[in-house]
């Protein structure tokens, strides 16, 4: 049987496989297009995020919003996603054994999207989808492929938002990410 959003959705918001789903006020899915050609992964929903069941709502995602706008996006265009769709407690990174209960919804999101490039926001995810020892301090803003799709990691928003000195470098990764847009996407358009 053909996997569909719905379904997957569904599926998802009932989940038990991992003890986060004790604790969680929502599943957080994901949001956008669900034709989108750039996939954005950050690690997991913050509180505001387990309030509302959507994710990057909080500070973080007003900051993730404004990256988007300058260069010329908006969520509406992209898919946003996580690594683990419930809450860890008192926003502590998820664990491994969460990750991998997981992982599956991500992998399934990923083949219903078919986009043509992943953006990680954040070590965590980078260290999930690109390399377990991924340092983002090194590594951010460069090209990696998997599967045929070009995938990059960028800091997280959060951390641009507790180190402000960062945003130079976020901003040359983003110009970077709008040239692979503008490149490889046909739907998309990087302004």
């Amino acid at each position: 049987m053909k996997d569909s959003w719905e379904a997957l959705a569904q599926e998802c918001r009932s989940c038990r496989e991992c003890s986060l789903c004790e604790t969680r006020k929502n599943v957080v899915f994901g949001v956008g297009s669900q034709n989108a050609e750039v996939l954005f992964i950050g690690e997991g929903p913050g509180a505001n995020e387990d309030e509302q069941g959507v994710p990057f709502v909080g500070r973080a995602g007003k900051l993730l919003d404004d990256m988007l706008a300058i260069i010329g996006l908006t969520r509406e265009q992209v898919y946003i996603a996580n690594i683990v769709k419930c809450r860890p407690p008192d926003n502590r990174d998820p664990l491994g054994v969460e990750q991998d209960a997981c992982i599956g919804y991500l992998r399934r999101q990923v083949a219903l999207l078919r986009p043509k490039i992943i953006v990680c926001l954040g070590r965590i995810a980078a260290m999930r989808i690109i390399r377990e020892d991924f340092k983002i301090s090194r590594e951010h803003g460069q090209w990696f492929q998997k599967a045929g799709v070009e995938v990059m990691a960028i800091y997280h928003p959060a951390a641009l938002l507790r180190d402000p000195r960062r945003r130079p470098e976020a901003f040359d990764d983003l110009k970077g990410l709008q040239a692979k847009i503008n490149e490889l996407c046909e739907h998309t358009r990087a302004e």
